[in-house]
């Protein structure tokens, strides 16, 4: 286990050495891009700083592999690079089933994944080559060319989150949903079903341990809700949008944040 956990330490200093290369490496081609005269900006970026781990073809099959992270209940998850071919995306401001807006992608390709290896190109890319990039990676999937993004879920976060009666109410929320048979009873990710969740692409996934902290998606209220509202297309993870009211979602953000240590 010490030998898959070196190299993965020895791997995400690879990927962070090439996401600190400044961008303007790619100025002169920025430029021409801009103005419309350079459409292989976004697959230079894409071979330079992305093929790595996704994979010359998009279908996270490059040459990083599967990494490995451990967590300090010692349970080992393995991270696989994205496989854009599919057109499923996890983090989306959109509806379950459906693509993501441009923004979506330029915000991960700005803020990075947290604990998944994928690192944040906010200083390093300027704003029209995280545009270029994002238009190359939609070339690997057909989905774009057959559908349009929906609209995003707007966020609004209530004052009273976080308050004790809203973790109660979410606690029940918690039991009724059944997101305890993954997650756990205190969301330590160790519920009946939680070894039997695959991914679309038929790999095994791990039921999230709430009390390790943020999530990919991160910690905040908003983040939280966005996952519970859009669903994390591609997992086990459903959109509750759909079977539960807004304020509902809302309370279940509650208790998640106390799972999380993030309210008292």
């Amino acid at each position: 286990m010490k030998g898959t956990i070196k190299k993965s330490f020895f791997i995400l200093l690879l990927i962070f050495l090439i996401s600190q290369q400044k961008g303007n490496v790619f100025g002169a081609d920025a430029k021409k891009s801009a103005s419309g005269g350079n459409d292989n900006l976004g697959k230079k970026i894409y071979e330079e700083r992305c093929q790595l781990c996704h994979g010359s073809k998009g279908d996270g099959k490059g040459l990083v592999g599967v990494m490995k992270r451990s967590e300090k209940s010692g349970r080992i998850l393995e991270i696989k690079p994205r496989d854009f071919t599919l057109g499923a995306f996890r983090f989306r401001s959109t509806p379950t089933g459906c693509l993501p807006t441009e923004e979506d992608l330029v915000l991960l390709v700005d803020k990075g994944i947290p604990r998944s290896f994928m690192p944040p190109h906010k200083d390093q890319l300027t704003k029209e080559e995280k545009k270029a990039v994002v238009e190359h990676i939609k070339t690997f999937a057909t989905r774009w060319k057959e559908e349009e993004p929906c609209k995003y879920i707007p966020v609004k976060k209530p004052r009273w989150i976080g308050s004790k009666k809203s973790v109660e109410k979410g606690k029940k929320l918690y039991k009724e949903m059944k997101c305890w048979e993954c997650h756990g009873e205190t969301g330590r990710g160790d519920g009946p079903k939680a070894d039997l969740q695959k991914d679309d692409w038929g790999h095994k996934i791990l039921a999230f341990d709430f009390t390790t902290g943020a999530t990919k998606m991160g910690s905040d209220p908003e983040n939280v809700y966005t996952a519970y509202t859009t669903g994390l297309d591609g997992t086990g993870m459903p959109s509750y949008e759909d079977s539960m009211k807004d304020e509902d979602r809302w309370h279940l953000v509650s208790y998640t944040l106390k799972l999380m240590g993030r309210v008292k």
